[in-house]
Formats: structure tokens, sequence, C-alpha cells
């Protein structure tokens, strides 16, 4: 399954995940969220899980995902990444997150800066805001609730897979396109947008 986007709805009739015997959502106290460690402590757990890995089907042409249950009401998936695939730049409108790599490696670019998130089309962005990180396996990453970035497969010939997970569960995504120091925003999508 092509998709540009972080995560999509589950294919109809996909089985939840996880499985019994794999690692499980510890529910949060009522009334606390699901902190990005939380969140990241999750992922690792699922990504270090061979068995559970090997159960996403990978499509050599397009992104390929599994839903599973997050920690404390979190939202998490199991993604797939061919060769050359990315997401293209984004935020999680205002949810939180981490992902860990399962296989493969990933790298992630993005902003060292807060966007406001109202009332704007076009930003151009201040020198010495870019960041980038190589994610190998074993590898991941909590970010806050206003992180904008892209995740990208560069590699010519080998899938990757990763963990990621969202707290509170994605209310909106917002996708921007860029041209040099220029950042668009383009669209902003919602849960059953996602395809």
């Amino acid at each position: 399954m092509a998709a540009p986007g972080l995560a999509a709805a589950p294919p109809p009739g996909g089985a939840p995940f996880p499985a019994p015997g794999r690692p499980e959502a510890t529910p949060a106290p009522r009334g606390s969220g699901v902190s990005p460690t939380d969140l990241l402590d999750y992922v690792r757990r699922v990504a270090a899980d061979a068995a559970l890995v090997a159960t996403l089907p990978l499509d050599p042409e397009g992104r390929t995902w599994s839903r599973l249950e997050g920690p404390g009401g979190s939202e998490a998936w199991l993604i797939g990444w061919p060769p050359g695939t990315g997401t293209g730049w984004h935020d999680h409108g205002g949810s939180h997150g981490a992902f860990a790599i399962a296989d493969g490696e990933l790298i992630e670019q993005s902003l060292a800066a807060q966007l406001p998130t109202e009332g704007w089309k076009t930003l151009e962005l201040a020198e010495d805001v870019d960041r980038q990180r190589t994610l190998p396996r074993g590898n991941g990453r909590a970010f806050g609730p206003h992180h904008v970035h892209q995740v990208l497969n560069l590699s010519a010939q080998r899938h990757a897979i990763s963990v990621h997970a969202y707290y509170p569960p994605l209310p909106l995504m917002r996708r921007y396109s860029r041209t040099g120091p220029v950042l668009r925003l383009e669209q902003v999508e919602h849960p059953g947008e996602w395809a």
C-alpha cells in the first residue's frame, strides 16, 4: 500500500496488534497522559520483537503498515518502508510521539523551531534550524507536540521497518512542501483521509 503519510487506517479486516504473547500496552493511570518517554520505551520494546516485526508484509513499491495497541490509549503503527520512500514534511497535529527502527535504517530531517499552528500559509525558515539524524536498527527518538519532520529510507536496496506511537491519537496532520528556506502549508488531513 503506498501512502504519503506516516499512518493510515488499518486495512479492512486487518487483525489488531499486538497478538497474544506480544508486548502489551500498559494502561496509564486514569487522568495521566502518556509521556514521550513512555512512548519511546514502548516503540523500542515492540521494535525488538522480531516475531511481530516479521508479520508485516512488505511491498516493493509502497509503504505498508499495521495498527498496534499503544500504551495508555496511544495510537501506534508498525510501518514498512521500501527503498527510496519517505513521508514528506509534516507535523502530528499537536500530539507528541516516538519511533524506533526495527530493521534497516531511516533518516529523520527535522526543524529545530516551533512553528505557529494556525494563521499562515508560507514561512521563511531562519538559518540553522535544520537537523538530520541517521537512525539504524535499535535506535529511536521521542518528540514533542510541535515537531515538524520528514522520515526517509534512503537505501537503494533495503527495506526499513519502524514502530511509531502518538499521544493523544493523531487528531490531524499538517503536510508541508519545502523549497530551500520556504515552508508552505499544503494540506491538513484528518484520520479518515489517510490512505
